[in-house]
């Protein structure tokens, strides 16, 4: 309102001329409820000036909205607050580790141990872990917890792959360089040997085992290197997996009395997260991450 002249010019509009008495109506019972004003009552200049204010303020929120002057732009102004998008919670990933209980270990095993449980690719079984380059054997129970360790014997070449149809040749006819423990993801399982020893299959076409170490022959010096302070002379035999005779029967068979574990043989010749497929735990939680709650008969090769 720049002048009195355009305000009274605008109060006209707004008038209606007084009807006469005899044509006077009652106002409707909703005139107050919608604001109007009574046939025959003019509008005062400050009801005026309150109705343009608030017509400048709602096409101010308009345009303020929308620049457009769309319709959705407008319509955005009048939405009411529960329909406006809210943000949805940020989802927590819950990290599964492996508790080694202070047992020292390689910075692989240990990515392994918990990649392990963190993705369940063990199958809620219980899980041994061996490590090639540090004669190491690794049992854990089903939930990842460390039930033993130890050094162990392994076989005397050093490679991640057995030879095809290794496990149907007799020992004598195994050449050195062909006995290497093969890397890899196992489904292991109790079974006895042709002697009726009790042992536990790794890898059965390969006749690869895990079994007490046997010092069967005094030249081979296998409890001595079992006993050395030095993974360098644990590789003797054959392919098979030789394990202090006590660790076997107080930790290793106990876990698979009736029932099935998996066996990471890892490798010596390329990386564990290449070969089993395996990730960074650390890495995939990010930065929102939580810490969770952690028989067959055959011959064998030795």
């Amino acid at each position: 309102m720049s002048n009195l002249g355009e305000t009274t010019s605008f109060c006209a509009t707004f008038q209606r001329p007084r009807p006469r008495p005899a044509q006077r109506r009652a106002p409707r019972a909703d005139n107050a409820a919608y604001g109007r004003t009574p046939p025959g009552r003019a509008l005062g200049l400050g009801t005026i000036a309150l109705a343009l204010l608030g017509a400048v303020l709602q096409v101010g929120c308009a345009l303020e909205s929308g620049s457009s002057g769309s319709p959705s732009a407008v319509a955005r102004a009048d939405r009411p607050l529960s329909s406006f998008f809210v943000a949805p919670a940020v989802p927590v990933h819950r990290v599964g580790r492996a508790d080694f209980h202070g047992e020292l270990h390689s910075a692989e095993v240990g990515d392994i141990a918990d990649w392990a449980v963190d993705s369940a690719d063990h199958g809620a079984l219980p899980f041994v872990i061996v490590d090639k380059r540090e004669a190491q054997l690794f049992v854990f129970d089903a939930q990842g917890g460390l039930l033993g360790a130890t050094p162990v014997l392994l076989g005397l070449a050093h490679g991640d792959d057995s030879v095809p149809s290794i496990g149907e040749r007799l020992l004598v006819d195994i050449r050195p360089e062909e006995r290497t423990t093969p890397a890899g993801r196992f489904l292991a399982e109790p079974g006895r040997n042709l002697d009726g020893e009790d042992i536990v299959w790794v890898d059965y076409d390969a006749a690869v085992s895990m079994h007490r170490v046997r010092a069967t022959k005094p030249a081979e010096r296998r409890l001595q290197r079992l006993a050395s302070a030095t993974p360098a002379d644990n590789r003797i035999s054959y392919g098979c997996i030789n394990l202090p005779a006590s660790f076997y029967d107080e930790v290793l068979r106990p876990v698979f009395a009736g029932a099935r574990a998996i066996v990471y043989v890892l490798p010596e010749t390329g990386s564990a997260q290449a070969w089993f497929g395996s990730y960074d735990v650390d890495a995939r939680a990010g930065p929102f991450a939580e810490a969770a709650p952690a028989g067959i008969d055959a011959p064998a090769r030795h």
